[in-house]
């Protein structure tokens, strides 16, 4: 068994492979933006203020968020959610009523057009159609398009249930979903399952990679101790679902029900955070992040010109990192040593004693000013503020095979700083504590511990502990 927290000697890490649903969700969030835009059409005001509509828009993406309408789904269509979606909009329309009726009164503008309960029922009707209209045609063609090309899959678990999920997605041609595979105990005996048998994880990850696999659908509990574990298909860059194949099955929980060829489905992710505290996380890194680079921004121009009167042109070093689900990054850094070669950038671990680093490289290094561009990874959304660390594809490799639960950090997107970092987990320091400290954060996450880290990073920075 290959628990959360551990990574066999013998796994080599995927890097790069992109996860289908993110394009997917972006389209609903566009469409939900546009819903709530074309739904103040409805009112009488010749221009609504931009932060009221900005408001009414913010307001039903949150919510939404919170009710997870922007998962990852399967076979489900938009008619389950509007029950969903318009309670959701009721609330953000009340909350737009109740600022507008507040701006009045301090304006004291005694003409101006209350929005009362008509024009409050009018513009969710509006709205609520608008969203439901754009989220089924986007739904459609995704169904379309998953006919056409059905996802490669593979089911994980006991033989028995993985050979019934198998042959009941063979008959349903029309799912979307072709198993290419079944990932069984080592142990059970011969299976019948029309598909190739993967019984260790050199054959899972070779079936990923040559069929391009991008779900995997699990049909007993991940924790069970004859199954591969969720954080090293994960960490293959796969989506992972949970089937319930129990006869008769219970519905899957109020708000996720779905459902692929009838058996009740719903997505399966370790990261703790879940879709709306990301959300958050993401609102934090963009509320925090762009502001600062706007202050900094004298401090990196000083920061830049003293590195290349020190060390010649190219201030600025770039080298590929992965982070969340195992996706490869360019990270931005202050260039304080320049390596004979590609193959020393990528697989020399620490340079902070390097007798040819420049005192102002030392200097970078020491206060970790050479870090700042990172902010520009941050709004990129490369990286977040707080995370495990990044690391290159070839220690991330190395320390996947050798260091347990080192592979369970790409649970969560990678940090500018980490619990680790704070705890003094820098430089040549031990791996095996960075990916305990890294997980532990992980696994108890919340926004207030990200606001904890940053303060007490903005302590520690100026710290000379190096990096």
């Amino acid at each position: 068994m290959v628990t959360p927290r551990e990574a066999p000697d013998h796994f080599s890490f995927v890097a790069g492979r992109p996860r289908p649903a993110a394009p997917f969700v972006s389209v609903l969030l566009a469409t939900d933006c546009a819903a709530g835009l074309f739904g103040t059409l409805v009112l009488p005001y010749d221009e609504l203020p931009t932060g009221p509509a900005g408001l009414l828009v913010a307001t039903v993406l949150v919510f939404n968020a919170q009710a997870g309408l922007y998962r990852p789904t399967m076979a489900r269509g938009v008619l389950a959610d509007v029950p969903a979606l318009f309670f959701r909009v009721l609330i953000g329309w009340c909350v737009l009523a109740t600022v507008l009726a507040h701006q009045s009164a301090l304006v004291h503008e005694p003409d101006a057009v209350p929005l009362g309960v008509p024009l409050v029922a009018a513009g969710c009707a509006v709205h609520t159609l608008a969203a439901c209209a754009g989220r089924g045609a986007a739904l459609w063609l995704r169904r379309r398009q998953a006919v056409r090309r059905p996802r490669p899959a593979l089911v994980v678990g006991p033989a028995a249930s993985a050979a019934r999920v198998t042959a009941a997605l063979a008959r349903r041609s029309r799912g979307g979903i072709r198993p290419v595979g079944v990932v069984v105990p080592p142990a059970e005996g011969a299976v019948e399952a029309g598909v190739p048998v993967l019984r260790s994880l050199e054959d899972v990850q070779r079936a990923v990679i040559q069929n391009g696999v991008q779900d995997c659908l699990y049909t007993h509990a991940p924790e069970s101790a004859t199954l591969v574990a969720p954080a090293v298909l994960e960490a293959m860059g796969c989506t992972l679902w949970q089937l319930d194949t129990r006869i008769p099955g219970p519905s899957a929980p109020r708000g996720q029900a779905d459902e692929l060829a009838a058996f009740p489905c719903h997505p399966l992710t370790s990261t703790p955070a879940g879709g709306l505290g990301l959300f958050l996380k993401r609102l934090l890194d963009l509320a925090v992040t762009v502001p600062a680079l706007l202050l900094i921004a004298p401090v990196l121009a000083v920061c830049a010109l003293i590195l290349r009167r020190s060390d010649g042109p190219g201030v600025l070093f770039r080298q590929e990192r992965i982070g969340l689900g195992g996706q490869a990054f360019t990270l931005l850094k202050f260039r304080t040593l320049r390596p004979d070669t590609a193959h020393e950038a990528a697989t020399r671990w620490n340079i902070a004693d390097d007798h040819r680093m420049s005192r102002a490289g030392h200097f970078m290094r020491r206060t970790s000013l050479d870090e700042l561009p990172q902010l520009w990874n941050v709004i990129r959304g490369d990286m977040s503020l707080v995370g495990p660390r990044p690391e290159r594809p070839y220690f991330v490799s190395q320390f996947s095979q050798t260091h347990p639960g080192y592979a369970a950090r790409h649970r969560m997107p990678v940090g500018l700083t980490g619990l680790a970092q704070v705890e003094g987990l820098r430089g040549d320091t031990s791996i095996e504590d960075r990916a305990r400290y890294d997980n532990f954060y992980i696994d108890h996450w919340s926004l207030w511990q990200d606001l904890c880290i940053l303060l007490r990073t903005a302590v520690c920075v100026v710290r000379p502990t190096g990096s």
